[in-house]
């Protein structure tokens, strides 16, 4: 039988209150659901940023999940940080030292939402602090309706990696304020047709791609062929 290959997931963290007395660690169901149905073994990864190099020695592949808050704007060189920006720094540097550790392995790399935002930050690239106020006549990028039905079109660009793997057109969930500015040592694969980037992706590696919307839903069977790529890279 084919082992399967081993896909850390980073996960989201609360302080303690609501949910727990203590400080607590979570993930949507649904991210390590869609690395199981697509043969890999999806474990989590705790916010250790000195650990990284070990965690990694360990996994097949890496993704880089979203969640409710934003990457510190000192990182990609913004002296002014946006009133509407939340940071969560235990996870960022946790996050960052898996991020480089990959990319130096030349590991397979997904990053999602958030996760694809702090990938184009680690290859150099910039963010919009808040689209609204950075992007005249943008679209809704923070869709109120479920996250299973698609909140617009993304255009998916001609010989990218993305491209070979989805096709041109792909219907995509939207739930972020930020996006990338600049790409930075990556390239942009996507975007919405607002123009905001919706992908970038490192064509010297061996598998590393981010995307802005989640995959983990399936709102499209591009995302399918997306999780089957990447798996598929891992192995």
């Amino acid at each position: 039988m084919k082992k399967r290959p081993l896909i850390g997931l980073t996960l989201d963290a609360e302080p303690a209150g609501g949910w727990s007395q203590y400080p607590w660690y979570a993930l949507r169901q649904n991210y390590a659901e869609a690395v199981n149905a697509h043969g890999g073994l999806a474990v989590a990864l705790p916010h250790e940023a000195a650990l990284a190099e070990d965690y990694l020695d360990r996994l097949d592949g890496l993704i880089v999940t979203g969640g409710a808050f934003d990457v510190d704007p000192a990182l990609y060189g913004d002296a002014e940080t946006h009133q509407t920006v939340e940071l969560k720094s235990g996870r960022t540097i946790a996050e960052l030292a898996l991020l480089r550790g990959a990319l130096a392995r030349d590991m397979p790399l997904l990053g999602i939402c958030g996760g694809q935002q702090l990938l184009a930050v680690a290859l150099g690239g910039t963010l919009h602090q808040h689209i609204p106020d950075a992007i005249p006549n943008a679209l809704e990028h923070e869709q109120k309706h479920w996250h299973y039905e698609p909140g617009h079109e993304v255009n998916i660009l001609p010989g990218t990696r993305l491209y070979d793997i989805v096709g041109a057109k792909m219907r995509a969930n939207t739930s972020h304020h930020q996006a990338v500015r600049a790409p930075g040592r990556s390239i942009v694969n996507a975007l919405a047709p607002d123009g905001v980037i919706e992908g970038v992706e490192d064509p010297t590696k061996k598998f590393c791609i981010g995307v802005q919307w989640h995959p983990e839903y399936f709102v499209d069977p591009g995302d399918n062929a997306l999780y089957a790529a990447f798996i598929g890279a891992c192995q």
